[in-house]
């Protein structure tokens, strides 16, 4: 009798026990010393001993002794990631392990924006200071994907800038294998030189399939493309100018001087985005040649030199109404002077009218 009372007392005990352990093991854990969580950071081939003493150093949990048993008995000692860990405050020991186990480590992030240059997004890479690790050479401009990149604290600057360039490199030979039929670009470079030249003519999504449909008509009648951004990047390799582009530099014969060659620039003048790359593999159907900005941002479209008149025309009005106020239109960077462009080839309308003289002052471009 005493010996089956025995067993029955050591019974009891040891549901009271487990049942005291699953209780802990899900009972909230104490309030994080500061804000609504606690990040640690676990070393690579960490020991399950070593965690939970951090744990316990941290604030996160009570006892590292009891969840290192914890963790034995269920068989999740050996599972623990190393990685960046965010700890909610008052999470229990099965929401810890599970973050552990999981691997569930702090995403950071870097935004490359559309139409920064190579050097640009090197030197984002370069200044974060999560990343680890020199970032190499400056890539070649055109050859990363701007996007929003996603990592974990211990990833490489020079394994980033190749996964954009992997992005790069599938995306446009996405867009390439179902382009439209009967583009006057030979190949995916060609294509991307373009896609660069869209991107800085026009921040506004709704506009780059028609921008792209005319540098594409351009290009099939023999236009020149005639578009400052080109010979920006020429004078500044992509930075901001800071100034108008003068007479001399629009007559400058430079391999990016797209007033004086014929075709296209011989390289990318910046990473263009999705929307450009596939603006210009899938282009409005139009028979436009010229647009201007219209002075409320956007741009006015035209397929003669007549209808172009008409749009410069209500552009200098707009900037005459605004003078006082110095108002730039925000699709472009750059004062420019009053010509209507493009008379090198012989095509209907073409005859630019005459245009009463301006007075002295910095205007646009008007393409």
């Amino acid at each position: 009798m005493r010996f089956l009372f025995l067993l029955v007392v050591l019974g009891v005990m040891a549901a009271g026990a487990a049942l005291w352990a699953q209780a802990n093991w899900d009972a909230p854990g104490p309030q994080a010393p500061w804000g609504e969580e606690t990040v640690i950071l676990v070393a690579p081939h960490s020991r399950a001993h070593d965690i939970a003493q951090l744990l316990e150093q941290k604030g996160v949990i009570r006892s590292g002794l009891l969840f290192e048993a914890d963790l034995r008995l269920r068989g999740l000692a050996s599972k623990m990631k190393a990685g960046e860990f965010a700890i909610p405050s008052r999470a229990s020991l099965s929401a810890i392990a599970t973050i552990l186990v999981e691997g569930r480590s702090i995403q950071h992030k870097l935004t490359a924006a559309e139409g920064l240059t190579s050097d640009m997004i090197w030197k984002l890479v370069q200044k974060h200071p999560v990343l680890t690790g020199d970032a190499g050479p400056v890539p070649e401009e055109g050859s990363l994907l701007p996007e929003t990149y996603l990592f974990t604290r211990g990833e490489t600057r020079a394994h980033l800038l190749a996964k954009m360039a992997r992005a790069r490199d599938a995306f446009l030979a996405e867009k390439w294998a179902s382009r439209a039929p009967g583009l006057p670009l030979a190949s995916q470079r060609e294509a991307l030189i373009l896609a660069s030249i869209v991107e800085k003519e026009t921040s506004l999504p709704r506009e780059r399939r028609h921008i792209a449909a005319i540098f594409v008509n351009r290009l099939k009648i023999g236009m020149r493309l005639q578009t400052d951004p080109t010979i920006i990047y020429d004078l500044t390799k992509g930075y901001p100018l800071g100034r108008g582009i003068r007479a001399s530099e629009l007559a400058a014969a430079t391999p990016y001087n797209t007033y004086v060659i014929a075709g296209l620039p011989p390289g990318p003048i910046c990473n263009p985005g999705k929307d450009s790359i596939a603006a210009v593999l899938n282009p409005e159907a139009n028979g436009d040649l010229y647009f201007v900005a219209t002075g409320h941002g956007g741009h006015a479209f035209a397929a003669t030199i007549a209808e172009q008149a008409r749009n410069v025309a209500a552009y200098r009005a707009f900037e005459r109404r605004n003078q006082a106020s110095e108002i730039q239109p925000e699709s472009r960077q750059v004062e420019v002077n009053d010509r209507l462009e493009n008379p090198p080839i012989s095509i209907p309308d073409a005859m630019a009218p005459k245009l009463p003289a301006l007075p002295k002052k910095r205007v646009r471009r008007h393409r």
